[in-house]
């Protein structure tokens, strides 16, 4: 039996406290009238509702920790106390179309970390369909359920599989990903978007990636993976190779020997 803190069961035993609600809800979305507007009001109501069940959970384990949450924005708390980062529902799109690949999001941000910066220190990816719990904290690894996480080991960008977020209805930079992508594709084996940014990082960290590369996210998306990669042995940076552009929703992660590869690419591409 692996040994965590109380921090990690408080966060696993939300998310798995929305997940059922999640579950019946994802197996109905398929059953809606085709609508622009049923699926998608439906959809929202159930992203609400598992941030809710979240939030219920969370504050009766920490009341005077702040939160920052993707549909109920700042909840303010102790300023000298961590705070939740929280996204009940990464993929919404996937869910909403009824495709099996989302995930809850929860992180713990220390304002006390080194230099004086705020700080990742707990995370949780965690898949309902699944029941999979990509979990970390700091100096204490990453984590899928029981079993220990690394990235992968691939030295060579044509070996590798690298997964990205492609830019939709005025959502991103669609020149300059052209620009990545144009930069990326010819030297990879496989370039892959699958509609979740949180389970991609999880997934670099798993080594079912290899890399990973994405911009105009919000942090809530991407909190919890910067540190199930860092703590797999990964690298996350901004496309420039530093920590700014991360709150930004800017982000490039892979291995050591993968990240500088593909860092000489993106930001080649990025100055165009």
């Amino acid at each position: 039996m692996v040994s965590h803190s109380g921090l990690i069961t408080v966060m696993q035993r939300a998310a798995r406290k929305a997940a059922p609600r999640l579950r019946r809800d994802f197996n109905e979305v398929e059953q809606l009238q085709v609508s622009r507007k049923g699926p998608a009001d439906f959809v929202s109501m159930a992203d609400k509702q598992a941030e809710r069940t979240i939030v219920e959970e969370l504050r009766k384990a920490r009341p005077d920790w702040g939160l920052t949450l993707e549909e109920g924005g700042q909840v303010p708390g102790d300023p000298d106390k961590p705070r939740f980062i929280v996204d009940p529902l990464d993929g919404t799109t996937n869910f909403l179309h009824g495709i099996p690949h989302f995930a809850i999001s929860i992180a713990v941000e220390d304002p006390r970390g080194p230099q004086g910066k705020p700080e990742i220190t707990q995370a949780l990816v965690y898949q309902p369909l699944t029941d999979e719990s990509f979990w970390a904290e700091k100096g204490r690894g990453t984590w899928l359920n029981e079993r220990r996480l690394r990235v992968s080991a691939r030295r060579s960008l044509d070996d590798a599989l690298i997964a990205t977020g492609i830019p939709y209805l005025g959502h991103g930079d669609s020149e300059r990903f052209r620009r990545i992508l144009a930069a990326v594709g010819p030297e990879v084996a496989g370039i892959r978007r699958f509609g979740s940014a949180a389970l991609d990082l999880a997934w670099v960290a798993a080594g079912r990636y290899d890399g990973f590369w994405e911009e105009s996210l919000q942090y809530w998306d991407i909190a919890a993976g910067i540190l199930l990669v860092r703590e797999a042995g990964g690298f996350v940076t901004d496309f420039r190779g530093a920590e700014g552009g991360l709150a930004k929703g800017e982000v490039l992660a892979a291995n050591s020997e993968l990240h500088s590869k593909l860092h000489r690419l993106v930001a080649k591409a990025v100055r165009g």
